[in-house]
């Protein structure tokens, strides 16, 4: 049976439509051979139909998915989404959408939500919104509210991509499908919980926004937040989307910073020159568009903590940084240690850990065990597994949420409003310099003297 559906795509000829939006479309269709789409490009620019088709045979061939180019019909619009009578007569013509992706900046999409009514809508249409949500909390309530006037909140699509459904899944089906790792799962058993995710990538032209948000609010406080909560979260009834976002949201809820100092659980650092793979790299105020009065961290860890009972006393480390040494990107469960080891053995139990790497995802465990020579030497093992990687990328993903407007990967408006309370006294204690601003040169691990990586 064929499976037709309709997007329309503000921002058609940006960046993040032709660089991963039509390529993970591509894929979709290509794991998806029953569907066809009607795609709906508008953006300000001058263009046709034909402009139009020939970015997405381009985007598609970057995919290795030209032979599904002819699965999708084209139409080029040229609309000025945050005037009203563009928008009416743009979604006059498509009145059987299924999705409106906004490919734009922040506040051109916040722009284009006010202009938009109620009744210019297609029934049941999903409006997908890229991160940030606001710029505070107050910003992302007021945010909320304004699309709460335009559709149900579960047509609503706030996209996350750092977790797509392949590794939300898989983090879900070794917790809660295995009893010893359910049973255990708790303060009872674990004692530290750290979420890393270091780039060797730099700004890459990506200033106008980074400059603006910096490492804390780029992926802690929206990707990493999300992370956390996955982990931390109760077993939900099911993975349909209400009862999951649920669950989630209840972990959120009940997260804040540790021992409510932000000073002490808090630090932040900068990228000076040095050099990444034997290529000289400028430091952070050397880059083109930054203002050096921002005091912009390419380099923040939070350490947070769940008040519920399950997970009294564990800290969470939450750290994300740019132009670091190597690309890391892990998370790391540390237990505690055997209450008792019998005496004979000798070397020591240190304490179990289990590893979920992201990209490609796999997990491993490391545990203690019996020497190969002598069996009363301890010694250290690591089972290693990988998880498949999943028909589809991240935004492949997305995009089949939002067209069979299913929305368990979105995040709901009020874990958006939650993760903005969750950093406020970070973000205070920072921007009243109460925490310093330290360096570390680039193609570095970091400034030395913070906590070396589980």
């Amino acid at each position: 049976m064929t499976s037709e559906t309709t997007l329309v795509l503000f921002g058609a000829g940006g960046d993040l439509s032709s660089r991963l939006l039509l390529p993970a479309l591509g894929s979709l269709l290509v794991a998806q051979p029953e569907r066809r789409v009607t795609l709906v490009g508008a953006d300000r620019q001058d263009g046709t139909d034909a402009d139009l088709r020939r970015t997405v045979e381009a985007s598609f061939a970057s995919s290795d998915a030209s032979a599904a180019a002819d699965r999708v019909q084209v139409r080029y619009r040229r609309t000025d989404i945050t005037d009203a009578a563009d928008l009416r007569a743009l979604l006059s013509d498509v009145p059987d959408a299924d999705g409106l992706y906004f490919a734009v900046p922040p506040a051109v999409t916040a722009a284009a939500c006010e202009a938009l009514e109620a009744d210019m809508l297609p029934a049941g249409v999903m409006l997908a919104l890229e991160k940030p949500f606001g710029t505070d909390e107050a910003s992302a309530r007021a945010l909320n509210e304004r699309l709460a006037e335009l559709v149900p909140e579960e047509q609503v699509f706030r996209i996350d991509h750092f977790l797509g459904r392949s590794s939300v899944l898989n983090l879900l089906g070794v917790r809660f499908a295995n009893r010893r790792l359910e049973a255990t799962w708790s303060a009872e058993h674990i004692a530290e919980v750290s979420v890393v995710y270091d780039e060797k990538l730099g700004l890459e032209g990506r200033a106008g926004y980074y400059d603006r948000a910096g490492a804390l609010v780029d992926m802690i406080q929206s990707h990493l937040l999300q992370v956390l909560a996955i982990l931390g979260m109760e077993c939900p009834p099911s993975l349909d989307a209400e009862p999951f976002r649920e669950t989630k949201s209840a972990v959120l809820r009940a997260v804040h910073v540790r021992g409510d100092d932000p000073v002490a659980a808090s630090r932040r650092a900068r990228y000076a020159a040095g050099e990444i793979e034997d290529t000289a790299r400028v430091g952070y105020l050397d880059e083109p568009d930054v203002d050096p009065a921002n005091d912009t961290e390419t380099l923040a860890e939070v350490v947070f903590e769940i008040r519920t009972p399950r997970w009294e006393g564990v800290p969470f480390r939450l750290r994300s940084g740019k132009a670091l040494g190597a690309r890391f990107a892990e998370i790391a469960v540390v237990f505690r240690p055997p209450e008792h080891v019998p005496e004979g053995f000798v070397g020591r139990a240190d304490p179990e850990i289990i590893r979920f790497t992201l990209g490609p995802d796999r997990m491993s465990w490391e545990i203690n065990m019996n020497g190969a020579a002598d069996p009363l030497d301890l010694e250290r093992e690591t089972l290693v597994t990988a998880f498949g990687a999943g028909d589809l990328p991240p935004y492949g993903e997305i995009l089949e949420g939002i067209l069979d407007h299913d929305p368990m990967l979105a995040v709901r408006g009020d874990a958006a409003e939650e993760c903005w309370r969750i950093v406020a006294p970070v973000l205070e204690a920072w921007r009243a310099g109460k925490v310093p601003l330290e360096e570390y040169p680039a193609g570095s691990l970091g400034p030395q003297g913070w906590p070396a990586r589980v």
